[in-house]
């Protein structure tokens, strides 16, 4: 029961974590807004995806820089 307590803290902590940085996220990929009505292609999705992922990953190491500063 203690390791499900323990990797439920852990992906509260995790989700937690990803919606703290998510302004600084979106902010780092510089994506533009949908005009209204307009719908972006599965390949449009994919790649605004993939520029999202890349932008965590450097919100993240900025956080634990600033942290450890």
């Amino acid at each position: 029961m203690a390791e499900t307590t323990d990797a439920q803290r852990d992906q509260q902590r995790r989700y937690r974590e990803f919606l703290d940085l998510l302004p600084l996220t979106l902010s780092l990929a510089g994506l533009p807004v949908s005009d209204h009505g307009k719908y972006y292609t599965e390949d449009q999705i994919e790649a605004r995806l993939f520029t999202i992922r890349h932008a965590y990953k450097f919100a993240r190491q900025v956080a634990r820089e600033c942290i450890k500063s």
